[in-house]
Parts: C-alpha cells; structure tokens; sequence
C-alpha cells in the first residue's frame, strides 16, 4: 500500500481475501470506522488507514472469533486504535492458547494479560 492514496473495493478485496460485498456490509456495521470515499458512478475507494482499519476488522471477527457486537463495542470504547496497532505489528494474543514450548517471554506474558483483560470486559 506503501505509495498509493485511493485504493478501489475491488482491490482491498482481493488484499484482504474477503468479498467486496462483506466490506459493503462492515461499512453499514461500522460507519464511524470505515468511509470509504466515492467516485463516478458511485465506485468506493479506501484510504490507507481505511485498509489497516478493515484489516483490523477483519483480524477481529475471524482470527479471535468476536462478534459484530464485540467489534462494535471495541469502537465504541474507543479500544479501536490499539487493536489497529497490534494488528499493524503482526501481535497475535492468541498464541496464548497454542502449546508452550519455552518458558514465555515478558512481552508474550503482557499480550496475554491484555486479552484476558480484554476478555474479562466483554463477559461483565
């Protein structure tokens, strides 16, 4: 994405390997976080940090397994840009729960503590 300004939903699809119907969904789902600017004829082209943002989205919704709701409820807490920078710096918090290996590292031991915390605000 490095050097380019707009970047058609044809595009960001096949990047993000998702239909461009789904994007055309999360906009309705997530209006604050994602607008798209539009073109002739009504064509939808993402902004750079649109595209990180839907990456983020999509980390969320099929790589932790949230819910639209919980996805809403990230945005809403404002939550949103810390998950848009883990997701940026390639963190994953879910190796948490694959086989330890090693005794873990305090950077490892802090990502899991935040998405218990995470987790912990979702349950109340």
């Amino acid at each position: 994405m490095d050097g380019e300004y707009f970047v058609s939903i044809n595009e960001v699809a096949k990047r993000l390997d998702i239909p461009a119907h789904t994007l055309r969904y999360w906009e309705k789902q997530f209006p604050t976080a994602i607008r798209p600017t539009t073109g002739a004829g009504g064509r939808r082209y993402y902004r750079p940090e649109t595209v990180e943002r839907l990456e983020t989205i999509k980390s969320l919704l099929y790589d932790r397994g949230m819910t639209i709701a919980g996805v809403k409820k990230i945005l809403h807490n404002g939550e949103f840009n810390d998950e848009v920078n883990a997701v940026k710096s390639n963190t994953d918090t879910t190796m948490v729960f694959s086989p330890v290996t090693a005794a873990p590292d305090k950077k490892s031991l802090e990502a899991a503590i935040n998405f218990l915390e995470q987790a912990k605000t979702f349950l109340e």
